[in-house]
């Protein structure tokens, strides 16, 4: 009979160790060491199965870098535009993918209506969470059909890996690393250890064959993508599918792409047939009135290659209280103390006896420093109580000493709000030297301080 072997992982980050210590070496954590059962001598690598199956890679050996080829990556072009987007233009062949959100916010229903649409390829969906009349039940709501799309609920990565020998698929998604367990280790599914080991299975599955893989996972109550740290080192892209479940507005950000851009976002709304992309998500982002209020301005932001015209509401009233209130819903709350002090400072505004709430228009996060002119706009607006002209819009970074900065890319702003049909942008008057010497349709009014923008505006 052979000893039971136990080892000590830290449920943080992964670390590894014999005994159980009370503070991680590696990240620093305390209290976060779980004893768990390892036992990787006795069974052979499942991964073993399928390598004697799949043409064998060439052998590896040093190269000088100048001798290496450069090639295109091929990738998968599929219908949804936005997530083409996202990874770079398509998915790469051989690369693993991970996607984190809430629960309910929709990651399943998302990417079984992506595999379904992939009508070219053989796509295998592997689901630890449900059975298949459960997922057929949501493939008929969505009402896609599609002939090479195969379901198998398993949460073995043996047994995976032999009916992935047996199909050889184009495209695998797995819904979702947290609930699969590795022969080789003991422990229970969803254990750092688990997650690890499974992930490098398919890990190295995805880069011997040349599938690419999706992983979806499960995220912990403070918004980090539960299991340790390395995972997100191991995969190729991570993706952040975020939104608030009362919107109908889902975000799809990248957070890491080894194949193209990190600044990238795709917008979808969820609807009775899934998840539909919104093609020109400034139209939902503007909302709609019929008479002119105070507090409302129009941001022109740029996210990765896409601009974005985004409403800033704010709302500055009497502190009741003692102390004011500050609250924001999409904003950064430190960078809107940052404004009121310029404005406090610069512009001789008393908001340290106003409470301000300050919202934008959508349930959409932002974090482009060109908002910061829209947002004090709209607090101005809101403290003199009159409202702004609906045809104009704003684009600038505001600095300590008031002045309004210049941002980049401001001719693709330009052009947005033009075609949205504003008839006025406000920006830097530092931007006038990298402005294309072309003729827009709008008017480009250019301002340097705060102050003068307030004479200006009011």
């Amino acid at each position: 009979m052979s000893k039971i072997k136990t080892a000590y992982f830290c449920q943080s980050c992964g670390y590894e160790s014999t005994k159980w210590v009370g503070k991680c070496p590696s990240c620093q954590q305390w209290n976060s060491f779980v004893e768990e059962l390892i036992q990787k001598d006795q069974k052979k690598n499942s991964l073993q199965e399928w390598k004697s199956y799949y043409q064998e890679g060439e052998v590896r050996k040093t190269l000088p870098l100048h001798e290496v080829q450069a090639q295109k990556v091929p990738r998968i072009i599929t219908k949804d535009h936005e997530l083409n987007r996202v990874l770079g233009g398509g998915i790469v062949q051989g690369s693993i993918i991970l996607v984190a959100g809430e629960p309910g916010i929709g990651k399943s229903t998302l990417f079984l209506q992506i595999g379904l649409e992939i009508k070219n390829e053989k796509v295998l969906y592997i689901s630890g969470e449900e059975s298949n009349q459960q997922i057929k039940m949501r493939a008929d709501r969505l009402g896609l059909k599609n002939e090479n799309f195969y379901l198998l609920t398993e949460t073995s990565t043996q047994i995976i890996f032999q009916e992935i020998k047996k199909l050889r698929p184009s495209l695998i998604i797995v819904d979702s690393i947290q609930t699969l367990a590795s022969p080789l280790i003991d422990s229970s599914p969803g254990s750092v250890s688990q997650i690890r080991e499974c992930a490098a299975e398919l890990q190295d599955f995805a880069k011997e064959t040349n599938t690419p893989v999706f992983l979806i996972g499960h995220i912990t109550k403070d918004g980090s993508i539960a299991g340790p740290k390395v995972l997100e080192h191991m995969v190729d892209t991570v993706l952040q599918f975020e939104g608030d479940r009362h919107y109908v507005y889902r975000i799809l950000r990248t957070l890491k792409n080894r194949f193209g851009s990190t600044a990238e976002l795709g917008i979808y709304q969820m609807g009775d047939t899934g998840m539909s992309p919104v093609l020109n998500p400034s139209e939902i982002l503007i909302t709609q009135k019929e008479e002119q209020l105070s507090g409302t301005a129009i941001a022109a932001t740029i996210e990765g290659q896409r601009p974005l015209l985004i409403e800033v509401q704010a709302l500055v009233t009497q502190s009741v209280y003692g102390t004011p209130q500050r609250t924001v819903s999409g904003f950064d709350l430190r960078r809107l103390q940052l404004l009121l002090a310029v404005l406090e400072k610069r512009g001789g505004f008393h908001f340290g006896v106003k409470d301000v709430f300050l919202n934008l228009a959508g349930g959409i996060k932002v974090e482009d420093p060109s908002i910061d002119l829209a947002v004090l706009c709209a607090l101005l607006s809101s403290f003199e109580d009159v409202p702004l002209p609906q045809d104009l819009c704003f684009a600038g970074e505001i600095g300590l000493s008031g002045e309004i900065r210049a941002v980049n890319r401001v001719e693709q702003r330009i052009a947005e709000a033009e075609k949205l049909g504003f008839q006025k942008i406000i920006v830097s008057k530092y931007n006038q030297k990298s402005m294309a010497k072309q003729g827009f349709n709008i008017e480009v009014v250019t301002m340097g301080r705060v102050d003068e923008l307030y004479r200006h505006l009011f």
